[in-house]
């Protein structure tokens, strides 16, 4: 399944590709492209006019079990359903998310984005009895609405000190409502999977987002922060954690066609409000499917959720063709404390086409020429 997407995903390349490399020349402008790392969402603002396209796809690997700033083995706290030990222990987990993003800018400093995702999770369980089984979800994730507006800028063409600020939306596209399906005790198909294998929150999450930028060529750099709030419950019940995330990146143009990049990823989210409806009512991830019964795994607990994360990540850029990027970036954990028990991070890599198509009302299509300075 996974390489039947891998080849469609590389397939919208191509005739992305095809359809408009010969329809327009140039070079990305100084609002968006590669001036800021294209896995840093909300990134960029296009020239006036015109349209912004990406095309994602994220694999990331977590496991093993971490509680605060040290890893534990599933030995430690493996035994009866008795909050302290739990009979259902997973020993890693691996996500692959396709992202679609599209932006069109209405001026030079004001731009909308939207984003939407497709997610498979799959995760390796470990069974006290021996019966190992693995957990599987897919489906649409949540959909992201943002605005952009360039607040600060100290030129307006090509710009070396800009402040922008990020505000928006994430609709609840994504379920909450998955269930068991391949499970080696069939008692519990049918039951809520939990928290880590829904595809979204089950409410409407404002964004606020605040991004500063510098140059000085061939350098970029810039800081990067949104908090998403989740500020009530959704209809299992419970909400998720506040959640902010922020960014820091450095960039230099080795080439004419290349850029190179260095990332801090940092996140921090709370715990979750409360235990799912399906748990607390229907006894779902509790021992024989009673309300009154044990967790059978740290997954079904929201306090065992969030922390503060913090990523170090390297990546490449290069030109293929005017007004197209690829990019491929790839990152490792080098701090976390976590509300555990909980899966740890351990590797994430992504890569992502890009494309700028300009309409007729854009400057670039009347044959405006950006100067060399601005790099691709």
């Amino acid at each position: 399944m996974f390489k039947s997407k891998v080849v469609l995903f590389f397939s919208i390349i191509m005739l992305t590709w095809v359809s408009v490399a010969q329809a327009y020349i140039g070079l990305c402008c100084a609002h968006c492209g590669g001036n800021m790392p294209l896995n840093i969402m909300g990134g960029g603002i296009p020239e006036p006019k015109e349209f912004r396209f990406k095309l994602s796809q994220m694999i990331m690997e977590m496991g093993p079990l971490r509680d605060g700033t040290n890893d534990i083995s599933n030995e430690e706290i493996s035994g009866p359903a008795n909050g302290n030990t739990y009979p259902a222990l997973p020993t890693d987990m691996q996500m692959y998310m396709t992202m679609i993003g599209a932006a069109y800018s209405f001026s030079d400093d004001f731009a909308v984005m939207g984003m939407a995702s497709y997610i498979e999770n799959t995760m390796h369980m470990n069974i006290r009895n021996g019966n190992d089984f693995t957990m599987t979800s897919g489906g649409v994730g949540d959909v992201t609405l943002l605005g952009k507006y360039r607040a600060y800028k100290n030129d307006n063409l090509v710009p070396t000190k800009q402040v922008s600020v990020l505000f928006g939306l994430s609709l609840p596209s994504g379920s909450i409502n998955k269930k068991f399906s391949n499970h080696t005790n069939d008692l519990f198909n049918g039951s809520l999977l939990p928290y880590k294998m829904q595809l979204g929150s089950g409410t409407v999450d404002p964004i606020i987002g605040l991004t500063y930028q510098g140059s000085r060529d061939p350098f970029w750099w810039g800081f990067n922060t949104q908090l998403e709030a989740h500020i009530y419950d959704n209809e299992q019940g419970y909400s998720r954690a506040d959640e902010l995330r922020y960014d820091l990146y450095a960039m230099k143009q080795v080439h004419d066609k290349v850029v190179v990049h260095a990332q801090l990823n940092g996140w921090y989210e709370g715990k979750f409000s409360d235990e799912a409806n399906d748990g607390k009512f229907l006894g779902a991830g509790r021992n024989g499917l009673l309300s009154t019964g044990g967790l059978i795994s740290p997954l079904y607990d929201p306090d065992n959720y969030g922390g503060h994360k913090l990523h170090f990540g390297l990546g490449v850029q290069f030109q293929p063709i005017p007004l197209h990027i690829m990019e491929l970036t790839a990152s490792v954990p080098i701090h976390q404390n976590l509300n555990g028990p909980q899966l740890a991070d351990n590797w994430m890599v992504q890569f992502t086409y890009y494309a700028e198509v300009p309409t007729k009302n854009s400057r670039r299509y009347k044959g405006f020429n950006p100067p060399k300075s601005l790099g691709f």
